[in-house]
């Protein structure tokens, strides 16, 4: 077989960047005087590191965050030069690579510690590798325990290699505002914070707010915020889709590639649990669980755009492909299928999706895999 077989496929994300550049504006206003991260970790939530990045940096974010250290990398070989947290200490072998990429790693352990320190001496840099400790005040994923937070910056301290430049959490439940634990890790880490500052070992920079933190807890901005979600344009939770105007950046997109005609009663898809309801039209579209659309979509009343209307998934998604039921719409192959994003005056929302599979919008826009090609627009 020659050729990408991907470029055959009548499918595609589509990537709107000049959404990303009103977002950030939007986020960084919201902000303000706190910086803006944004964060680009798992290929931009889908959507593309490189290009989100570029577009993000360019509308007012200042930073970039990752997950992995090859993530940042990657930006780098990518020739982009902004400021990159990595947002968990990096394993120990990885350290090398930090140092080379300039990359500024988030630290909680004294072996990460001392295995960048040791990283830097050996590449003998110009300058201290800027580091930031993460405190766990009750999310209990990553981070040191708040009493352990003294003794890691004196080890940070101690290390010449080294520069505490930040200090970070992260919040477990900003997205469900009534919630009273959010609260309470803002309290202990401001009480860190400012037992620092007594003691004159407060980092310049401090951080704690998410996309949900930074919209309902002005109290956590503190001096930096880390956006994901909201970059790009997905609000945190429905209760936060108001505080800023956010615009959608990703569209997922296909056009129709067979049609039949079905009597009453005919059954769709793996299993045959769904039955056509009257005589009419079933036609199929070419992604399926395997690109991110959940097998479960249509089964918990996933819907399409055709022409600006809403039709229903019929049956379950399979792993290439999915069906409609169109019932007597004229509907051709070649015609547009809208599967996220806008069609007239309709809009199916990752939001939507993730109602009905029980699931966050967060998880929908980073499913969309890489059968997917993505356009980018704006």
């Amino acid at each position: 077989m020659t050729g990408n077989p991907i470029q055959f496929r009548p499918a595609w994300g589509q990537v709107d960047l000049d959404a990303v550049r009103a977002n950030a504006r939007a986020l960084a206003r919201a902000a303000a005087p706190a910086q803006l991260l944004a964060v680009v970790k798992a290929d931009a939530y889908g959507h593309g590191a490189v290009p989100v990045a570029r577009a993000a940096l360019a509308a007012g974010a200042t930073w970039l965050g990752v997950a992995l250290v090859e993530e940042g990398v990657a930006l780098r070989e990518a020739g982009l030069d902004a400021r990159v947290l990595v947002l968990s200490e990096p394993a120990p072998e990885a350290a090398d690579a930090v140092v080379a990429a300039q990359l500024t790693p988030v630290v909680y352990t004294e072996l990460g510690i001392e295995a960048l320190a040791k990283a830097v001496a050996a590449a003998t840099p110009d300058a201290p590798l800027p580091v930031h400790l993460k405190v766990d005040t009750g999310m209990h994923r990553v981070g040191c325990a708040p009493e352990r937070a003294r003794a890691l910056v004196e080890a940070v301290s101690t290390r010449p290699e080294l520069t505490l430049e930040g200090l970070c959490t992260h919040l477990a439940v900003a997205d469900e505002p009534d919630r009273p634990e959010t609260t309470a890790q803002l309290e202990q880490f401001r009480a860190l914070v400012e037992d620092l500052d007594r003691q004159g070992t407060r980092p310049p920079i401090v951080h704690a707010a998410n996309s949900a933190a930074l919209l309902a807890f002005p109290e956590s901005r503190f001096d930096l915020v880390r956006v994901g979600i909201a970059l790009y344009g997905v609000p945190p939770a429905a209760a936060l889709a108001d505080r800023v105007d956010l615009t959608p950046v990703l569209s997922l997109r296909a056009q129709v590639t067979h049609v039949q005609e079905l009597p009453a009663g005919a059954r769709v898809s793996y299993g045959l649990r769904y039955a056509l309801p009257r005589p009419g039209r079933v036609v199929t579209v070419p992604v399926g669980y395997a690109d991110g659309v959940p097998r479960n979509l249509g089964t918990s009343g996933g819907e399409v755009l055709i022409a600006g209307r809403r039709y229903p998934i019929a049956g379950a998604v399979t792993m290439d492909q999915l069906m409609v039921d169109v019932g007597d719409t004229p509907v051709e192959v070649g015609d547009e299928v809208v599967l996220l994003g806008t069609q007239g005056d309709e809009t199916v929302t990752a939001a939507e999706w993730a109602e009905h599979l029980g699931t966050i919008a967060y998880e929908i826009v980073s499913g969309i895999g890489p059968r997917v090609p993505r356009r980018y627009v704006g």
